[in-house]
């Protein structure tokens, strides 16, 4: 039978395989790349690449993140409410005390990142301080935290560093073997022309689903632990009603780091509710709410 840790055990091996996975398909463009144009230290420059890049995702990705994000550090001064209840949830938790960021922004929603729980960061925005009162913020926070216990934000945030990079050298990849090289460079190499072209088209689909996969699950299982840690269920599903309700995308949005949020932050106007079950890097609120509220 599954438990929170055998969950956190396979949170860990997921992030490695993640980065193998992501050392596998760059080294693979890159020889795809070298075939094309006869070159092989093209190979040996994806290798070196690939290799920095793993190493950046782990070590400086929630950096990344935060930065993507446009979040700001939150002194005790400032926010009060919001550091005291993170605080509180830490001991609770068992965690230690992780770095609270705030980003400038009336639409509420919030994030966890960072590489482990020693070094982990909760981030908010301006509206969700705005809009919710304590026991809903509660229920976020603790939302995030489990994010953090749950050992999946490292995953999480791993992706979108890794995610990205495969999608702009599988652009590269593509626009060099259209338009790009030498024609000579390439005769005879037309097949390694035609694969690396499909190679370079699938690549960041298949990073984009990886990417989907990761976070739809990890959401409903956050949820059901926050629940756990607050005791108090109807909190967390309160405030993802307000955050539905309030429907409008956030005005500094990336899509590397969408998933990484407690609610979609490109908005759940219709559009978004149509897209959800395919697209979306969240599962339906309304089945998010069902399930907590099934759990009182």
């Amino acid at each position: 039978m599954a438990t929170l840790y055998t969950q956190q055990s396979n949170n860990v091996a997921k992030t490695w395989m993640l980065m193998s996975a992501f050392l596998v398909i760059v080294i693979g463009l890159g020889f795809l790349f070298s075939r094309m144009y006869n070159n092989p230290s093209i190979l040996y420059i994806f290798v070196i690449f690939s290799i920095v890049m793993n190493i950046m995702s782990y070590w400086y990705s929630d950096k990344i993140a935060l930065s993507l994000a446009k979040a700001k550090p939150a002194t005790r001064e400032q926010y009060f409410d919001f550091y005291t209840l993170v605080e509180n949830l830490s001991i609770t938790a068992g965690l230690p005390m992780p770095k609270i960021y705030v980003i400038e922004d009336p639409s509420p929603n919030a994030f966890a990142t960072g590489r482990d729980k020693n070094h982990s960061v909760v981030a908010v925005t301006t509206g969700l301080l705005a809009i919710m009162n304590k026991t809903e913020l509660e229920g976020v926070i603790a939302h995030e935290m489990s994010h953090i216990g749950n050992k999946d934000m490292l995953l999480s945030t791993v992706a979108v560093v890794l995610v990205g990079f495969v999608a702009i050298i599988s652009d590269m990849m593509l626009r060099m073997s259209l338009f790009g090289g030498n024609r000579d460079d390439r005769e005879g190499n037309n097949l390694f022309m035609i694969i690396g072209i499909i190679v370079a088209i699938l690549a960041p689909i298949a990073a984009t689903l990886i990417q989907l996969a990761i976070s739809r699950k990890r959401e409903y299982l956050a949820d059901a632990s926050g629940a756990l840690l607050t005791r108090y269920p109807e909190g967390l599903a309160r405030a993802l009603e307000k955050i539905s309700q309030y429907g409008r995308p956030m005005q500094s949005q990336s899509t590397a780091i969408a998933h990484l949020y407690i609610a979609n932050p490109l908005g759940s106007g219709n559009f978004a509710k149509k897209a959800s079950n395919l697209f979306s890097t969240h599962p339906p609120v309304e089945e998010r709410i069902k399930k907590l509220r099934g759990s009182l």
